[in-house]
């Protein structure tokens, strides 16, 4: 083992795999199994006797399922005594519905507590959000092919109760489920209870960050399941925000991130696409409503805990962004537990926001589209999320330049339905720090010009830039920056978009 120890760099995944408990393997004791999981300790041996409970049809048949009817409580483990869940293992039908993902609640008691250690939409626990299901694969949790597997390690030291309620209106046709676990006689006083437990904010509070877990007592963070919901567009800039971590009581947090994206390892605003990875990934991304979950799993790097643990996050720069948030936090604790906030009673509650559709300018060649072809001289090209401001944006985005000096030119093609004349209107943003332009077409400047400058960030509303002729298909269209107002602080330009009117 000389070779694995002297590999520092590879050590995280020869423990991940469980090579390094060989090394250990000839000062192992009885209780060496508590550790069990990893494939380099299998040739240790084990203390305890296997244990399982689970759908099984008791008569012997093949019905192996549970039924589980609206306002019904599923008994699903009543165990005296002490052991550790291993496995937890569910599939469900109707497959893949959303409000019973959402509104069946998980919860888990340990050692005859009267309160629950878990509490958690059944959807939820298993790490993707928004009632949705989407095949992923982690360390602790997975989703594949229809099954939903849990290995996160349950310690109870004199029993375990674990419940489902259905809070839907809609009927549980079959609840399929195996929980595998070890029961020992005694295990060591300071194993600690895992637990879980559901938050939720919608909308998110200005100026305040997100609190994904506010524990009370010892113990240690070991990652959360996040679920991200722009309320006023598509744009993902919610991203921007930092989490902020306050240990035992500190009133300033001593472990601030730089976005959130960055929390979860991953960056640029997830643009290579979904993944799952060990310890973290992102399970949904959808730009067309502005949704995103990710989980982040401190396997490795578990926070602990003597007094207390807060774990918030922004929702965007400074809390800029309206969002719908949601999550789950896991970590374990010596009890008593702090309360739990109170769970809702309206399973309409649980139930995600969705979005109404984004404000559209009738017939408008949106901004945003026309990046792709754009060109600059001077200053860089994005697509902007405009929902931060107040106003209203044809779809919430726009075409951002940023140019520094008077001169410099973008160049864009101009769509047209069929050749002729049009009356060409635009569609701008004006702000504190934005130039003057001239619109061109064809090589000729059309239009007297238009003042982008204002003490606040707001929609231009229509601009009539005047009759343009036109070819059918894309025509040479041209933004020159001219100057700026006498009060503006740059030479920035935003363009929501164009509208072409046929004209006689």
């Amino acid at each position: 083992m000389r070779f694995v120890r002297g590999f520092c760099g590879f050590a995280s995944v020869f423990l991940a795999l469980g090579l390094g408990a060989v090394a250990n393997a000839q000062e192992s004791n009885p209780a060496e199994g508590l550790g069990a999981g990893t494939l380099g300790s299998l040739m240790s041996p084990r203390s305890g006797t296997p244990k399982h409970e689970g759908s099984w049809d008791r008569g012997g048949g093949n019905g192996d399922m549970r039924f589980v009817k609206p306002g019904e409580t599923l008994k699903m483990l009543d165990y005296k005594g002490a052991g550790i869940v291993r496995r937890f293992w569910v599939t469900i039908a109707p497959r893949s519905d959303r409000d019973i993902h959402l509104q069946a609640i998980l919860r888990m008691y340990w050692d005859d507590e009267k309160t629950p250690s878990v509490e958690v939409p059944i959807g939820l626990f298993f790490g993707v959000g928004f009632g949705e299901q989407a095949d992923y694969i982690s360390l602790p949790l997975n989703e594949t092919s229809g099954g939903y597997n849990c290995y996160w390690p349950m310690p109870f030291h004199k029993s375990a109760r674990w419940t489902l309620t259905n809070m839907s209106k809609k009927n549980i046709d079959a609840f399929y489920y195996n929980i595998d676990f070890t029961g020992y006689d005694k295990l060591p006083k300071d194993l600690r209870h895992f637990h879980a437990q559901y938050r939720r904010e919608n909308p998110t509070t200005p100026n305040k960050n997100y609190t994904i877990l506010d524990a009370t007592g010892k113990g240690h963070f070991v990652g959360t399941a996040l679920f991200m919901q722009n309320r006023r567009g598509n744009g993902l800039g919610f991203l921007e925000g930092d989490e902020m971590i306050h240990v035992d009581g500190e009133e300033k947090p001593s472990i601030i991130g730089t976005g959130t994206e960055d929390y979860f390892s991953s960056g640029w605003y997830y643009d290579r696409g979904l993944y799952s990875a060990p310890y973290h990934g992102v399970t949904i991304k959808d730009t067309k409503v502005g949704r995103v979950s990710a989980y982040r799993w401190h396997i490795e790097d578990a926070m602990p805990f003597k007094k207390s643990l807060k774990v918030t996050i922004e929702h965007g720069t400074n809390n800029d962004h309206e969002g719908d948030y949601s999550s789950v936090a896991y970590w374990y604790q010596a009890e008593p537990h702090g309360a739990f906030p109170a769970f809702p009673t309206n399973a309409d509650d649980l139930l995600p926001f969705v979005p109404p559709p984004p404000f559209k300018i009738t017939g408008i060649i949106e901004g945003e589209d026309l990046l792709e072809s754009a060109k600059a001289n001077e200053g860089p090209l994005e697509s902007q999320d405009m929902s931060p401001f107040a106003g209203k944006w044809s779809g919430m985005t726009q075409l951002w330049w940023r140019p520094t000096k008077e001169s410099a030119t973008l160049s864009l093609n101009l769509p047209a339905p069929s050749a002729g004349t049009f009356e060409l209107t635009g569609y701008f943003t004006k702000a504190k720090d934005y130039g003057n332009i001239e619109i061109w077409i064809g090589g000729e400047s059309v239009g007297g010009g238009v003042n982008l400058y204002n003490p606040d960030v707001i929609p231009s509303g229509a601009v009539v830039i005047g009759k343009v002729a036109l070819k059918a298909g894309k025509n040479a269209l041209a933004v020159k920056i001219t100057g700026k107002d006498g009060k503006s602080e740059g030479y920035l330009v935003g363009i929501d978009g164009f509208t072409l009117k046929k004209s006689d």
